[in-house]
């Protein structure tokens, strides 16, 4: 296929595929020496996929840096886009972000099937071949009195935040969803909470960017490039670099390591597991279900998210306990996890295991991203860097958003509203009276 929309179709499958060295600029192409671009985004997760692609539309050239891209945690991610579902007590500060990204969610998705040649349905009730993307409501459901109480509970804070959540009877939930179990104790319908698939969306992105002349740089970043005062690319490991106007941190757990950050900045993030099963359903059983459900058994969450390929995925742990290893799954998270799935939906015990995968997120300490500029010492933020990382539980749902704030602070034009999320909050950036934070770069 010689068309853009061609060569982006054949690379996002390249990429679903395994092949992940696509479009221009591929780790063959500058183990050695500088390449140069508008913006070089470190991180290949789908906050940094996001970002480069908003900036590729927005007319700028750009690279992404990550040896290992999509392998971290949107790998492992359930892709639920879940602002309603995702009120936490205490997090209220987060949900503006989250409705805005939601509200910008059925635009970015159909941008990556414009970009990839493909035609989606309208009415949104049908999945994007690109990325899977559904707007199918979503059934919270209780298993016991007390679940049922605390959903009630917190459903009297979603109502008062102006969201809606409407009670279902069990009879009501069960003819929508037929295989849910008789005894359940309520549900509720949200139906403003929908789905992605994120490693279906990782695969489009990076073949749309392909491309559009998007570079992929196949090697670990090993710190800042400083030029005059201000960031000016990205030093990677084993020599050569990327020299860009622009530098967005998007990797993750890794930006706090990260070399030549500025003096003072700190980015407390700490890693939270979680364990995620896939799961195929056995045709007789098909459809398991036609929309997310999220229930609480005993306290404990628990969410099953139905894929249009004929599985499910089950997740909901949450451990900061240090595994032996980053992947390293826990074996009471996956009996948790396939226990309190049989409670809400007992056809799950006849399921087909697939995959039991386990990743960190990037938390932070009050739960919310480190997103923007960082104040420089002398008034006004460095020019050429901007940090986005520290998602934790929501980077898929807020990647539309990342990717718009990010875009933003390039065009100089930053949205006063996310000014609660700065990266350098947690910092005390020390008085350099005038003097460059780093080395002029060689």
């Amino acid at each position: 296929m010689g068309t853009r929309a061609g060569r982006a179709a054949e690379a996002a499958n390249d990429a679903a595929a395994g092949v992940c060295d696509t479009g221009p600029g591929t780790a063959e192409r500058i183990t050695a020496g500088d390449i140069t671009a508008d913006v070089a985004v470190i991180g290949g997760g789908v906050i940094g996929h996001g970002i480069a692609f908003e900036a590729s539309r927005a007319g700028r050239s750009v690279v992404l840096i990550d040896d290992a891209p999509g392998s971290g945690a949107s790998w492992a991610a359930a892709g639920m886009l879940a602002p309603v579902s995702e009120l936490h007590y205490q997090e209220e500060q987060l949900l503006e972000l989250m409705l805005e990204s939601s509200r910008l969610w059925p635009e970015f998705a159909a941008g990556i099937d414009a970009g990839a040649g493909i035609d989606a349905g309208a009415d949104g009730t049908e999945p994007r071949a690109g990325t899977g993307y559904l707007t199918t409501p979503t059934l919270a459901v209780g298993a016991d009195a007390a679940d049922r109480r605390a959903l009630a509970d917190l459903r009297e804070v979603q109502q008062a935040c102006g969201l809606t959540v409407e009670p279902l009877t069990v009879r009501e939930a069960r003819s929508r969803e037929p295989l849910l179990s008789p005894g359940i104790s309520c549900a509720f319908d949200i139906p403003a909470d929908h789905q992605v698939d994120p490693r279906l969306l990782i695969a489009r992105l990076a073949g749309v960017l392909g491309a559009e002349g998007g570079s992929f740089v196949r090697r670990r970043a090993a710190g800042l490039l400083w030029q005059d005062g201000h960031v000016a690319g990205v030093r990677l490991a084993g020599g050569g670099s990327v020299r860009a106007a622009e530098t967005v941190v998007a990797n993750g757990l890794g930006a706090a390591g990260l070399g030549d950050l500025p003096a003072g900045l700190a980015l407390p993030l700490r890693p939270v597991y979680g364990d995620i099963l896939r799961l195929r359903v056995p045709p007789r059983l098909l459809p398991l279900l036609t929309a997310t459900v999220r229930g609480m058994v005993r306290g404990v969450p628990v969410y099953i998210v139905p894929r249009q390929d004929g599985t499910v995925v089950i997740g909901a742990t949450q451990r900061e306990d240090g595994p032996s290893g980053p992947h390293a799954v826990s074996a009471g998270g996956v009996y948790q996890l396939l226990r309190d799935a049989q409670q809400l939906v007992p056809a799950v015990a006849e399921l087909e295991l697939l995959e039991a995968t386990a990743r960190p997120r990037p938390g932070t300490p009050d739960n919310a991203p480190l997103l923007g500029r960082v104040a420089h010492p002398d008034g006004g933020d460095f020019p050429g860097l901007i940090i986005a990382t520290g998602f934790f539980r929501h980077g898929v749902l807020l990647t539309p958003a990342a990717a718009a704030v990010c875009r933003q602070l390039m065009d100089g034009t930053p949205d006063p509203r996310w000014a609660g999320f700065r990266p350098d909050r947690f910092s005390r950036i020390p008085d350099t009276s005038g003097d460059s934070p780093k080395k002029e770069a060689a």
